[in-house]
């Protein structure tokens, strides 16, 4: 009896044991699957790497902290840290302490955090040079005591009550999320894209988008727009969920568009929503994915799921390569935005107004523009500001969507635009293969030139064909050579984008559209101007200009027996307006 109740207590010992070890070793597992990593950098002003730089990664709401040391480049790095919110704390003599809030750690991800030391002497010399006139707020310089010792002194400078104005050289602002909502209001005439209800109006119109910050890291974007016809009103509105707070990060998009085609004609509605953002798989290997539905209708309704998935592998220092499934037509704005500011998001808040697929019109049934794009490309860089992309892609379109101009034409298959007398038209499928050169160089600080050569097919006339007009339209091979000169003038603050994109034979498609959106490489003669105004008392102020195929090139005649249409690769517009961001 006494043996056998020893037995028991063994067994349910060796039980227990093994149960420990079991969840012991499921909690580390978890640990480390669900673990993120950090990396970063610390430089003094003049780019230097500071070697023996303390580091100190703190989990916020906690007291706890963990310490690294930079190696003779400057770096630091941990492997498995906790996903959440951190501060990173970065001292070393002779420099001020330097603190960088509200770090996002994510799972299966490596953030990278970039800090830059200041010498105590050039932030005494800012002080010493501050204006007398000045007067300084009790907020704006002081040293921060807080109860954790580990988050204790940070020197804080700012000049201005404008968030948005230049700080003090010696600056190092310690939040940089702060809770500061900016806003946008455009007012503009014309179109881009005439021929298609899914594009903005050619119209005298409103545009405003909002920014506004959710929590410690979180945003919200908000744009919207009206125009002013009496007979045919039209409107939309667009929010951006920002999780992360950063367009580079998971976003969620809604869309909303409504706009009356003339006094007695059909009413356009559309939603469009969209989840996109990125996953990290390891240090070199990166997927950014994206998908959207899309529904519109005139009084019969058109959709689509429209997906698109970006494999980003890099190489080398120098070599990067990339892999790319995508609906056509792509290359709206790119998944992975880097250099992003405040007014850059409220312009592209406002351009999701204007991200609908055209919509055209077949049998008396509304169809949507669509195909799909596959791509294989190389990146080199050459330099520290330039560098050279090869790519090999495929497309297939189902819907092409072909844009002219004439009148009388049979409304089963033409989509009229009522502001002009511009036309969408469905041209059938075409699949093609092609080859692109592109190479972006970075002059100085305000110069950057592009160079975008393809060779790729396109619809075309058929010389031999008679017929409805999508019965003479050929899928052709040619040629499409570019350059673009972006460049902003220091002291009107002015910034221009010119260029010219030639295109070899007769094409009223564009020649690799997806690649002409990423790289901003419009048909022909095109020019864009961004002039910014002296201050009227509230906000700044912008002229906005933009000319699109200035010589009316690529214009196509012929005779169907639909009627006689002129066929518009790229129609000559001007937009023009005002913007002012407060």
């Amino acid at each position: 009896m006494k043996q056998t109740r020893f037995s028991m207590l063994g067994v349910l010992v060796l039980a227990g044991t093994c149960l420990s070890i079991c969840v012991s070793g499921v909690s580390a597992q978890q640990f480390k699957s669900a673990s993120g990593k950090v990396a970063g950098v610390v430089n003094d002003t003049t780019g230097t790497p500071q070697m023996g730089a303390t580091v100190q990664l703190i989990a916020e709401g906690g007291i706890s902290a963990v310490d690294f040391l930079t190696n003779t480049q400057g770096d630091f790095r941990s492997d498995k840290v906790l996903p959440g919110l951190y501060t990173v704390r970065v001292t070393l003599a002779g420099f001020l302490p330097t603190i960088e809030q509200h770090i996002r750690i994510n799972p299966h991800v490596t953030t990278v955090v970039r800090v830059q030391l200041e010498s105590m002497f050039a932030s005494l010399d800012a002080m010493r040079r501050a204006p007398s006139a000045t007067t300084i707020e009790s907020d704006d310089f002081k040293w921060v005591l807080r109860s954790a010792s580990a988050t204790r002194p940070v020197l804080q400078w700012v000049e201005g009550d404008d968030a948005s104005d230049d700080v003090a050289s010696n600056s190092k602002v310690i939040d940089t999320h702060m809770a500061h909502p900016k806003a946008r209001l455009d007012f503009t005439d014309g179109a881009r894209r005439p021929g298609s209800p899914s594009g903005v109006p050619s119209a005298p119109a409103t545009a405003f988008a909002y920014d506004q910050r959710l929590g410690n890291t979180a945003r919200l974007l908000m744009a919207g727009q009206m125009n002013y016809m009496d007979d045919a009103p039209g409107g939309g509105i667009a929010t951006i969920w920002l999780p992360t707070g950063s367009l580079s990060g998971p976003r969620s998009t809604m869309v909303l568009r409504e706009a009356k085609l003339g006094p007695d004609g059909q009413t356009f509605r559309g939603v469009r929503m969209q989840q996109a953002g990125s996953i990290g798989m390891g240090d070199r290997l990166k997927m950014l994915y994206s998908g959207e539905y899309v529904m519109v209708g005139l009084d019969k309704s058109a959709m689509s799921v429209r997906p698109r998935l970006e494999l980003d592998a890099k190489l080398s220092d120098s070599w990067r390569t990339a892999v790319i499934f995508a609906e056509e037509p792509g290359g709206m704005a790119p998944l992975d935005p880097e250099d992003h500011d405040a007014s850059a998001d409220l312009a592209a808040a406002v351009s999701e107004l204007d991200s609908f697929p055209t919509l055209l019109w077949r049998g008396n049934s509304p169809v949507l523009e669509g195909g799909w794009h596959e791509e294989i490309s190389a990146t080199r860089k050459l330099g520290p500001h330039s560098d050279v992309q090869v790519a090999a892609f495929h497309d297939d379109n189902s819907n092409t969507a072909i844009y002219g101009r004439g009148g009388d034409l049979p409304a089963s298959d033409y989509l009229q635009d009522y502001f002009s007398n511009a036309f969408a038209y469905d041209g059938g499928s075409m699949n093609s293969w092609g080859t692109r050169v592109a190479v972006r160089e970075k002059l100085t600080d305000d110069v950057e030139v592009t160079a975008v050569y393809s060779y790729a097919g396109a619809l075309s006339p058929d010389d031999a064909a008679v017929g409805a007009l999508r019965d003479m339209l050929k899928t052709a091979m040619h040629s499409s050579a570019g350059g673009s000169v972006t460049a902003k003038i220091p002291r009107s603050g002015t910034k221009v984008v010119a260029g010219y994109n030639w295109v070899s034979g007769t094409a009223i498609t564009r020649v690799d559209s997806y690649g002409a959106s990423q790289y901003e490489m419009d048909p022909y003669l095109h020019i864009g101007i961004r002039q910014t105004l002296p201050r009227f008392g509230l906000g700044r102020w912008q002229a906005i200009a933009d000319c699109d195929n200035i010589l009316a090139q690529g214009y196509v005649t012929l005779n169907t027996t639909d009627g006689r249409t002129t066929l518009v690769p790229a129609f000559r517009t001007f937009r023009g307006g005002l913007s002012v961001q407060f």
